[in-house]
């Protein structure tokens, strides 16, 4: 059976064991997932899987529940179909229900890359020999994956779509003894992967990393690479553009409100890259404008928090969501002007050496206007101290650098920060933005963020290396 069939099965069997009241919706999905590992500059895991899973959720005489499985035979369908009645049974009311997603044409999705989503391991395995070959004798590791999916949606109001989709990414780290150097990049083609390119990059950044010098914490002008930009875009989503968060007055957005510097438009564009072209609910996914230039111009929405704010779904649904509240999840920050990274155009970081060598040439373009700051490669572990202005605390890592009249003089030990993100892209705080975007690759296939680099007017950093 395909995806649809299956889950137009779910629905009908809905009809017979619940009655033709009852609403459903039954979500499909084939993946095909794949991984290769590397460490000490070997490959020493390669794993793929393989797997159906089922996602129903019925609302039935006022009560709702969901449930899931990845059993696809008669006998399968028929226990999750029961299962989930009988949960339904025994939930609380729920007189908040939005409804089914009602018929509606669904475009066919982005892209769609067949050389990537049959890739074989030694594909994989040649970006990562590509990789250890250009760190030249460092220490590598990182991971080269793919992805596959293709799936269906059904519901008892006659709603149907199907798509699929496909997804290469690369992360990569090169080590010498004291310090390290990353570079990473997502795409819809594995040919877009450039293993050397990466390996090169990260080799000049570990390079242009040994022997840091001490500053002390403060508030530095700073360029963040697009690895560093990443951070802001994903808390972004999690915590400010979240319809859930919103209505409980727990994020910082105000819609109609230029929160922003003008330099900034935030886009949440699924369609643009490697994802299903519709959500969970069944609602068409296509680009929603967060940010335009500069004023805060919405919230990402499920059919559950569309209803309550009065504006729908904006294609939003997910797993999870009447917990965690919807969120956009492929988030852009748009460039200055032109295009997208370029297959293996990842700069020339590495090939002349010297501190000077760790930017590419877009970022570089913004460390040149730096009379004295900071260029950050990467931000991790942060967490958020403060949701309503999304205070955030965390470290710098994978090389921070000391620049100096428009030029990176000396590396710089690792600090802690503490930034309200959106004060830090506020009105005024954006002194530049790069013209070439990277994606960079989440946890998860199908999630990404893509952004250039940034120059902002101020970061705070709250302790160096000594506490």
């Amino acid at each position: 059976m395909t995806e649809l069939d299956i889950a137009g099965r779910v629905v009908e069997l809905v009809r017979r064991l619940a009655g033709p009241d009852a609403q459903a919706e039954a979500v499909v999905t084939r993946a095909d997932l794949a991984l290769t590992r590397f460490a000490n500059s070997f490959i020493h895991q390669n794993v793929a899987e393989s797997g159906v899973a089922v996602r129903l959720r019925m609302h039935v005489d006022g009560r709702t529940a969901a449930g899931s499985g990845s059993l696809v035979d008669a006998d399968g369908l028929r226990a999750l179909v029961e299962r989930t009645l009988a949960a339904a049974r025994l939930c609380p009311p729920d007189p908040a229900w939005p409804g089914l997603t009602p018929p509606s044409p669904v475009p066919s999705g982005a892209v769609f890359d067949e050389a990537t989503a049959y890739a074989e391991p030694d594909e994989r395995a040649a970006r990562v020999r590509a990789f250890v070959d250009a760190v030249g004798g460092l220490e590598a590791a990182g991971y080269c994956r793919t992805a596959y999916r293709s799936g269906a949606f059904a519901n008892s109001a006659g709603h149907s779509a199907q798509g699929r989709t496909a997804e290469a990414a690369m992360d990569g780290i090169a080590r010498t003894g004291g310090s390290d150097g990353v570079a990473r990049h997502c795409a819809d083609r594995l040919a877009d992967l450039d293993g050397a390119a990466l390996g090169t990059r990260a080799a000049a950044k570990a390079r242009a990393a040994v022997d840091p010098v001490e500053l002390p914490p403060g508030r530095y002008e700073v360029v963040l690479e697009p690895a560093a930009v990443a951070d802001l875009l994903q808390n972004f989503s999690w915590y400010g553009f979240n319809g859930k968060r919103y209505a409980e007055r727990q994020s910082f957005a105000e819609p109609g409100t230029a929160q922003f510097d003008p330099a900034v438009t935030l886009v949440d564009d699924p369609l643009h890259g490697s994802t299903l072209p519709y959500d969970v609910e069944g609602a068409v996914r296509r680009a929603l404008t967060l940010v335009d230039a500069g004023i805060t111009a919405g919230v990402a929405h499920d059919r559950r928090s569309g209803a309550e704010a009065g504006t729908g779904s904006t294609g939003h649904g997910m797993p999870g969501a009447s917990t965690f509240g919807p969120m956009p999840r492929n988030l852009r920050l748009l460039p200055a002007t032109g295009g997208d990274l370029a297959a293996g155009d990842l700069g020339t970081a590495g090939t002349t050496g010297g501190v000077g060598a760790v930017a590419d040439p877009d970022t570089a373009a913004l460390v040149a206007g730096v009379e004295r700051g900071l260029l950050v490669s990467d931000f991790w572990y942060t967490r958020v101290l403060d949701p309503k202005r999304l205070v955030i605390t965390g470290l710098t890592r994978n090389g921070v650098w000391l620049v100096e009249d428009g030029v990176p003089t000396r590396p710089v030990r690792d600090f802690r920060f503490t930034e309200s993100y959106p004060r830090a892209l506020g009105p005024g705080a954006v002194l530049g933005v790069g013209q070439r975007p990277a994606r960079m690759p989440d946890r998860t296939d199908g999630v990404w963020w893509e952004a250039p680099p940034l120059r902002l007017a101020a970061w705070n950093f709250t302790g160096g290396a000594s506490g």
